[in-house]
């Protein structure tokens, strides 16, 4: 019986471990300050009162460059929704400025260096990965892999119900 108890101890202990270094992935209002590759800052607290899609993405991934019409659809659809793009490689910015020529998007866009990733956000576990920042700055949804509006449009109202609630 001690056995299984030191086992479940220990499982505890790791679980518990894991579940803190997970919440750590992002704090609660996360800061997001960042060049866009139009010359522009966005700053994420700017943006308060608004719905932000922080997009991270890349040339290379194909499922990214499937979402992004939809995404920028999305944003230009909806005037209480804003959007970053970011450019998440080692790419050089002139790359990503002929890439966004041949798909172009309705929201600014950020090379954010592999080395570099925003202080509150990390690096991404793979790609696309997609925060949904409710208007009063705080993490209401996080999407890894690709998203659709619809899934947004869903996202947001269960979370302006919860509010709500």
């Amino acid at each position: 019986m001690k056995r299984s108890s030191t086992r479940f101890v220990t499982a505890l202990a790791a679980l518990l471990l894991f579940a803190a270094s997970a919440g750590a992935e992002a704090p609660k209002k996360p800061a997001l300050e960042v060049k866009t590759l139009d010359g522009g800052t966005f700053d994420l607290a700017a943006e308060r009162g608004k719905w932000v899609i922080v997009n991270f993405w890349a040339t290379w991934c194909s499922p990214c460059i499937k979402e992004m019409p939809d995404i920028s659809r999305f944003v230009a659809a909806r005037e209480d929704v804003d959007a970053i793009g970011l450019a998440f490689g080692d790419e050089e910015e002139a790359d990503i400025v002929a890439f966004l020529g041949k798909h172009p998007v309705k929201y600014p866009v950020a090379n954010v260096p592999i080395d570099a990733p925003p202080k509150d956000f990390g690096a991404p576990k793979g790609l696309p990965t997609t925060y949904l920042i409710a208007p009063d700055g705080s993490i209401a949804k996080k999407f890894t892999g690709p998203v659709t509006s619809s899934e947004l449009e869903k996202a947001i109202a269960a979370a302006a119900k919860a509010k709500k609630s």
